[in-house]
């Protein structure tokens, strides 16, 4: 068993503390961080992590067409199917099933740039709830070109390892526009995201432990103090927990996150599975 990291700063953020509402009877709403009519100064933002939201929406309802500027967003679908369309000539490009829309399912991760201002629509179009994680990053420059990209990630390969879902693109800041448009990003086959910002996800089996390296190593710009979120979706009806760091003072049950910072590049933080049944763990590592 390694050593845990002694100089690691965690600081749960227990579920039942997050804030909640329920619109229309068609959508059930969990808040990580102030959003819409959930306010608290304290929680604003952890790196350039700004928004993490954790959704229910019913069967045929969803978010009616709206505008994004100046974010990254991206949602990753734990399990129904949510329809995305938006207002750019090429709808729905990566994958898409059809000219004007692309239906995500569960292991899909559809990946907006807000930029200079876009819109699209989120519907559930099936007979049976969707649940998904909306999360958003704070790009580093503002005024870029809006872009979409859509991934699907193997089931199988978070059963052995974090997988690598976003990484910045390579290019970085001051990207031509080509370079923008050939998207690639510092981690092969990951979505690119305008962030010093990885995200990763990983299905642990109990009794398992799973390694998160810091910043992927190198590949980050800010290597010191990063600030890394761990976030144990309500997917197993409760029956999920994780243990942080080795130390039972930083067990996450579902619907439970964990402010990490203090952390460096390179480090490596342990997250155990301790629950009945396996836990889909979601990290989410800025500077």
């Amino acid at each position: 068993m390694s050593k845990p990291l002694a100089h690691a700063k965690i600081v749960l953020r227990h579920s039942n503390e997050r804030g909640y509402a329920e619109h229309g009877g068609w959508l059930k709403t969990f808040h990580t961080f102030s959003f819409a009519g959930y306010y608290n100064h304290k929680f604003m933002n952890h790196g350039s992590l700004r928004v993490l939201n954790e959704d229910r929406v019913s069967a045929r309802n969803g978010f009616a067409t709206h505008p994004h500027k100046d974010a990254e967003i991206f949602s990753y679908i734990l399990n129904g199917e949510l329809t995305h369309r938006d207002s750019t000539i090429k709808k729905g490009t990566e994958g898409a099933q059809g000219k004007q829309f692309y239906r995500m399912k569960r292991g899909d991760v559809q990946f907006t740039t807000g930029g200079t201002g876009i819109s699209h629509s989120e519907q559930n179009e099936s007979n049976k709830e969707v649940h998904f994680l909306q999360i958003w990053a704070l790009p580093w420059k503002h005024g870029l070109k809006p872009a979409y990209h859509t991934m699907t990630f193997s089931e199988e390969a978070k059963r052995k390892a974090f997988v690598p879902i976003l990484s910045p693109l390579a290019a970085g800041p001051e990207a031509t526009p080509a370079e923008e448009e050939a998207a690639v990003p510092k981690i092969p086959e990951t979505i690119p995201i305008h962030a010093d910002f990885i995200m990763g996800a990983g299905i642990i089996e109990p009794a398992t432990t799973f390694k998160w390296n810091v910043g992927a190593g190198d590949i980050v710009e800010s290597k010191k103090k990063r600030n890394v979120y761990i976030h144990l979706p309500m997917t197993k009806k409760g029956k999920s927990k994780v243990r942080l760091n080795g130390s039972d003072d930083t067990i996450l049950e579902e619907g439970d996150g964990a402010f990490v910072s203090m952390v460096n590049a390179g480090d490596s933080l342990s997250v155990e599975s301790i629950g009945e049944v396996e836990a889909e763990v979601i990290v989410l590592d800025s500077n």
